[in-house]
């Protein structure tokens, strides 16, 4: 998967450096890199508008930012552009970053946005869109369900119950018997829509503490746009069914038509499975490489750089999870042999290893290994940046100490990959000693959507497991795989964990045993687990301290 993040070039400007308000073009260049890295590094799904066309969707991008020659040079790019400006000057403006910007050869400076998010409508706009999209939905909903009483209709921010102001909620009621009823209109992103379900089995939870018990909450009526039901559609298959009836609905609201969406178990998984590969050819292959790469640290820096094969032609060096360079294997620019290629920084542009840019090399190691280590500050981006890759290369040398019954290896890192690249999450595919696959979502901050996200990958997994595609593609190789459905593990930080993960994890169907892990929040120095919850196989979730024993869990 792409990485929203590049490491650049350049001697990295100090973290602590202010922040700038009003275009000025006498800021030193290490100042305005310094501000435009830390704006990327805290929005990993900022947008780049030029005109009001966003040209850059960061998520799916990468970027490099160097400062040389007096200048601050900014290149992004995706699979679709390339571009290159030269940044003079910078406002602050609300949560988003004006850039004035010159392309190389004119003279006449233009300006860039960068955004936190895709959504482009002004505040104004989206509230009006959204008040409009509650009347609409209140005149289909008495059209499509006469027989029952419309309550209130709200779509305003309630941030303690985490209902943002995207998603439209009602209750629908006759008698003894009542319904939640969540939608989201047409205009918000399609990340919103597929986060709607989450939102819905939280309306559903507070709608039956408000019902105590006079009368009955039997489900919940989701609503979404015509055409962007596929993840919504796919992962009400798997909640629980004994503890809610759950409908979907597509809305068109041109025409004002409801109509009502089957769910399906096995729906289009997409999902990207490519063969194994045997890593210790592809470490042998590229040793030469890798050993030019390693003489430029000093040795004690070695031993904490991860050398990672990524597949049989390329090798990874990343430092706490955080690429810095690599190692294409492929054919000579002057020949039909084939040579090994290093490179450093990132993405379409990257530098070649040479002796000219060997020294920029150099200056970018200092740099990171100045700033990412575990007692490094938070003020820093590149301490910041890629927690979760972080969390994996801390977990992934033995998954053991997480739960005994995990192996320590192998490890596979997003096998299969996920059509879908916008998660923000990191999954690992392990086995246990019994040879039942386990699915381990990592996150390393808040995040309402997780279990639901992991839902995601758990889905794949099982559904090529079955048939039969991981052990066909040579995974596991030498261990006998279980035909039991994957566990399904989530790790994060104890301090990390959101608040309505509890009530979200108890609505997953009871065929999906999970497991939550919480981490001592220090696990950038060490692995401890502080306490864990069980659920799953028909059972409630259990709760177990640090130092009890896993296999006998109190109910």
């Amino acid at each position: 998967m792409p990485t929203p993040h590049s490491l650049s070039a350049r001697a990295f400007a100090h973290p602590g450096a202010p922040h700038l308000s009003g275009f000025a073009s006498l800021v030193a260049p290490e100042a305005l890199a310094a501000s435009l890295e830390r704006f990327l590094t805290d929005h990993p799904r900022a947008c780049v508008v030029e005109e009001g066309v966003v040209l850059f969707d960061m998520s799916t991008s990468r970027w490099t930012l160097e400062t040389s020659g007096g200048r601050c040079v900014l290149q992004l790019w995706n699979e679709e552009r390339n571009l290159v400006r030269t940044v003079i000057g910078l406002q602050e403006r609300r949560a988003a970053l004006r850039l004035e910007v010159r392309r190389f050869g004119q003279t006449k400076p233009k300006v860039l946005r960068l955004v936190p998010d895709r959504d482009q409508r002004t505040p104004t706009a989206r509230d009006a869109t959204r008040r409009h999209y509650v009347s609409l939905l209140a005149r289909v909903l008495g059209r499509a369900f006469p027989e029952l009483r419309q309550g209130d209709t709200s779509s305003s921010a309630d941030l303690e119950n985490s209902f943002g102001p995207a998603y439209v909620r009602a209750q629908l009621q006759r008698a003894q018997t009542a319904w939640a009823v969540v939608a989201i209109n047409a205009e918000e992103t399609q990340t919103a829509v597929d986060g709607v379900l989450a939102v819905a089995v939280l309306w559903l939870d507070q709608c039956r503490q408000r019902a105590a018990g006079r009368y009955v909450m039997a489900g919940v009526r989701i609503v979404v746009p015509t055409g962007m039901c596929g993840t919504v559609r796919e992962r009400i298959a798997w909640l629980h069914p004994g503890l809610a009836k759950w409908e979907l609905y597509e809305l068109d609201e041109q025409r004002e038509e409801l109509c009502r969406v089957e769910e399906a178990e096995s729906g289009n998984l997409r999902a990207h499975l490519v063969p194994a590969f045997e890593p210790a050819a592809a470490l042998a292959r590229m040793q030469p490489a890798i050993d030019q790469v390693l003489a430029l640290l000093a040795p004690a820096e070695r031993g904490r750089v991860e050398v990672l094969p990524r597949s049989p032609i390329e090798i990874s060096f990343r430092l706490h999870g955080l690429e810095f360079a690599k190692i294409r294997h492929g054919v000579s620019a002057t020949s039909f042999s084939r040579e090994d290629h290093i490179s450093f920084g990132a993405g379409a542009s990257e530098t070649p290893l040479n002796p000219d840019t060997e020294p920029m090399l150099r200056a970018l190691l200092e740099r990171l290994f100045e700033s990412r280590h575990p007692g490094g500050s938070v003020r820093d981006p590149l301490f910041r940046m890629q927690p979760e890759r972080w969390l994996e290369s801390v977990l992934r040398t033995d998954l053991s100490e997480l739960d005994s019954s995990l192996r320590r290896e192998p490890v596979y890192t997003q096998v299969p990959a996920l059509a879908s690249a916008d998660r923000g999450m990191l999954d690992l595919l392990a086995v246990t000693r019994d040879g039942r696959l386990a699915v381990l979502e990592l996150k390393a901050s808040e995040d309402l959507h997780m279990p639901l996200q992991g839902l995601d990958y758990w889905m794949r997994v099982r559904a090529l497991h079955q048939a039969g595609e991981i052990a066909r593609a040579g995974y596991f190789a030498g261990v006998e795989l279980s035909p039991e459905p994957p566990l399904l593990y989530f790790v994060v930080p104890a301090l990390r964990v959101h608040s309505t993960v509890d009530t979200l994890l108890q609505q997953l169907s009871p065929e999906i045993e999970w497991r939550l892990l919480a981490l001592d929040e220090k696990w950038r120095r060490k692995r401890a687990v502080i306490f864990r919850k069980t659920g799953g196989s028909g059972k409630a979730w259990s709760r177990v301290l640090a130092g009890s024993d896993p296999n006998s869990l109190p109910t």
